[in-house]
């Protein structure tokens, strides 16, 4: 009866040594990437949401929204913003009405298709200019947003711009979107006692 004694010691011998290795072998990393700090996480949250949830500190006239402008966007979006090369940001304004009845497509531009100037806000901030994006200061982004919104008719010559007056803008076509209720994907969710799918 001596081998069941044995058997029962190297396996307990066995199992303790398991037992400290394998926590080791969990703690192992590979040397991959680094723990993102805190200020690497704020560098990329910078997203500001249609109630101006996200709005930096800081603010902006529409005078001084006219020389950043014309130093670092009318070289691309033209020197009243009506674009060549790039995109027109001003005008157009009733295109998408007519567009049906005249068979020309739409003009799409700040003033006549963009739901909250908020969202001019936060695409200038993270995407503009196109050779240095997130380069501009937010009082600069906020001066050139004011000056873009006075291109387009919706805030007078004297606006200034911050985190509380900017979501308080009510865009022209604010309400011309319509929320789609229809599902975005083709399978029904399953919950529970769910049938095998083929």
């Amino acid at each position: 009866m001596r081998a069941p004694d044995t058997l029962r010691r190297s396996l307990g011998a066995v199992l303790l040594a398991m037992a400290a290795v394998c926590p080791r072998a969990q703690a192992q990393t590979y040397g991959l990437g680094l723990l993102a700090s805190e200020r690497d996480l704020a560098a990329w949250n910078i997203d500001v949401t249609p109630d101006g949830a996200g709005l930096p500190p800081g603010s902006g006239s529409v005078a001084r929204g006219r020389q950043v402008y014309e130093n670092l966007c009318a070289a691309c979006h033209g020197i009243k913003g009506e674009g060549k090369p790039a995109d027109a940001l001003v005008g157009g304004q009733g295109s998408l009405k007519s567009a049906h009845a005249n068979g020309k497509p739409p003009l799409k531009t700040i003033g006549s298709f963009w739901p909250y100037a908020t969202t001019v806000f936060d695409f200038i901030n993270r995407a503009m200019p196109y050779n240095a994006p997130q380069s501009l200061k937010a009082d600069e982004v906020y001066a050139v947003t004011a000056y873009l919104l006075h291109l387009n008719g919706i805030v007078p010559a004297e606006a200034v711009l911050d985190a509380r007056t900017l979501p308080q803008v009510r865009m022209p076509n604010r309400d011309g979107f319509v929320a789609d209720g229809r599902p975005d994907t083709a399978n029904v969710p399953c919950r529970n006692a769910c049938a095998a799918r083929p």
